[in-house]
């Protein structure tokens, strides 16, 4: 199975970063920005994201659209202080650009000002690790 990473992040905090970077380990293969197109089809890509203004980034959705006919199937994992999931947002943005979305998804609480400090955790970035291998055996 071929697999990608690519994430999008506009935060200083660096929350959805260090998901990827966590994911990536796991997996031994480069996390990237979304900036960066796919060079390959790939079977399976792990989009990582949050979000921001009760929506995800346009880039997100370009990235979509520029390759999405070298996706196979999305996987989501997303971070947001809302405790709402962008699987609802990226699904529709992939399924608009033809691209097929896991209903299995990773989604973590984090931190924005105020509001869930110190999250996410060691803990949450080792279970997006756990996930992300679980899904790519």
């Amino acid at each position: 199975m071929t697999i990608a990473i690519r994430y999008f992040t506009k935060s200083k905090k660096g929350n959805t970063k260090k998901l990827a970077d966590a994911v990536s380990a796991a997996l031994g293969i480069e996390a990237q920005d979304v900036s960066v197109d796919l060079s390959e089809k790939v079977d399976r890509l792990f989009l990582i994201n949050a979000m921001y203004a009760a929506n995800i980034d346009p880039e997100v959705k370009a990235f979509l659209q520029r390759n999405s006919a070298k996706i196979g199937e999305v996987v989501n994992l997303n971070t947001s202080a809302s405790g709402k999931s962008t699987l609802p947002l990226v699904k529709a943005a992939a399924q608009a650009a033809g691209v097929a979305v896991s209903e299995r998804e990773f989604h973590c609480a984090a931190s924005w000002i105020f509001i869930n400090k110190g999250l996410p955790t060691d803990d949450d970035f080792a279970r997006a690790a756990a996930f992300a291998k679980e899904l790519a055996e």
